[in-house]
């Protein structure tokens, strides 16, 4: 007995030492408190969704997602072979063009300002660095290979949106953080300059220089980077600029908030939507397929690029059904879908062509 109780003690004092590392941030400081008490959003302790969204859909429990999770997950999961690409120099990139470096990462350049969305370039969406692998071939880019950025989006501080590895490396060569209120407190344990650091809410907007409005909008999900969730906010962010209207839609489940936004802003010259790592059990935080269409004709978007795939799987699906499902019911709304490889330059002024690349791999 006494073995088993040291053992037990050993492992508390293991995992206590293991989150108390920097790379798990910090719950929200003294600095963002005050904004964050006060936010519409902030109730008993945490942010809360529009909507009342449970960790799974109704009639889904943790035993029957672990069951599917160990028994009946797709083999193909990850690809077999090498994720095709293209590396697009960036430091002479085309104005307003865009490139996707896989997942959620992607890098824009438009009215002279270059802008790069929730970087993971280190290898890997997970605390523990076997875990949670990039696919083969998806990691072209590193830091080194990108230039000066002069805005630096963070949508939420998941391990797959908010790379530690990444941000610190990046930050002697960004000029301003744009996230969501508490998001920043991360940030700051990581020494990063708080005067580099604006933290805003749901339906705020600023603009940090002519020319550019940037608007906080809602997104339907949560946060969390260690045991407590959604102390820090989760967001997406409207662009305005150069006469075009950009969505960086952030991890969301479907809701009305994509009506909302549309009616508001509408229309939207391009809606960048989360379209992989669904599941029927839990569809109120991620979209699944026929949604992120939906979501796209709610905003009224001219176009729709889906992210959140080809790099990791955090789901059961097969690594491409995002793009194959949402093609297929994108092709019954008459949508256009901007699918590139990694690192192809798509120009955010023409509507271009693009290759099923992904079916050359399997």
């Amino acid at each position: 007995m006494i073995y088993l109780v040291v053992i037990i003690v050993i492992l508390i004092v293991g995992i206590y030492l293991f989150i108390r590392q920097s790379k798990f941030g910090r719950e929200p400081d003294a600095i963002i408190k005050p904004r964050i008490t006060s936010s519409p959003g902030f109730k008993n302790g945490r942010f809360q969704n529009k909507s009342i969204t449970p960790d799974l859909t109704e009639g889904a429990t943790y035993y029957s997602v672990s069951k599917e999770f160990f028994f009946k997950q797709s083999k193909r999961r990850s690809p077999k072979g090498t994720i095709p690409s293209i590396k697009t120099e960036l430091h002479s990139l085309h104005e307003d063009s865009l490139v996707w470096m896989g997942h959620s990462s992607y890098f824009l350049q438009v009215n002279g300002k270059r802008i790069l969305v929730d970087p993971v370039l280190s290898g890997s969406a997970s605390p523990v660095k076997f875990t949670t692998r990039s696919f083969a071939g998806s990691d072209i880019y590193s830091v080194p290979d990108i230039p000066a950025i002069d805005y630096l989006f963070i949508s939420h501080d998941h391990w797959d949106h908010l790379d530690y590895d990444t941000v610190i490396r990046l930050i002697p060569k960004t000029a301003r953080v744009i996230t969501g209120l508490g998001t920043g407190s991360h940030l700051r344990r990581w020494r990063i300059d708080p005067k580099k650091i604006i933290e805003i809410d749901w339906n705020e907007t600023i603009e940090p220089e002519p020319g550019l409005k940037i608007h906080g909008l809602p997104a339907r999900h949560f946060s969390g980077r260690g045991l407590k969730r959604n102390r820090a906010l989760w967001l997406s962010f409207l662009l305005e600029t150069a006469g075009m209207k950009i969505l960086l839609g952030g991890d969301s489940g479907y809701d009305t908030h994509f009506k909302d936004i549309g009616e508001r802003f509408g229309p939207i010259d391009l809606a960048i939507l989360e379209c992989g790592q669904y599941n029927k059990s839990w569809k109120h935080i991620h979209m699944m397929p026929e949604e992120v269409v939906q979501a796209c004709i709610d905003l009224k978007a001219k176009q729709l690029l889906p992210v959140h795939w080809a790099k990791f799987s955090l789901s059961l699906h097969d690594w491409d059904e995002p793009i194959r499902q949402v093609l297929h019911y994108a092709a019954k709304t008459g949508i256009p879908v901007i699918h590139p490889m990694i690192g192809e330059p798509v120009n955010l002024r023409k509507q271009g062509s693009y290759s099923s690349w992904w079916e050359s791999i399997d």
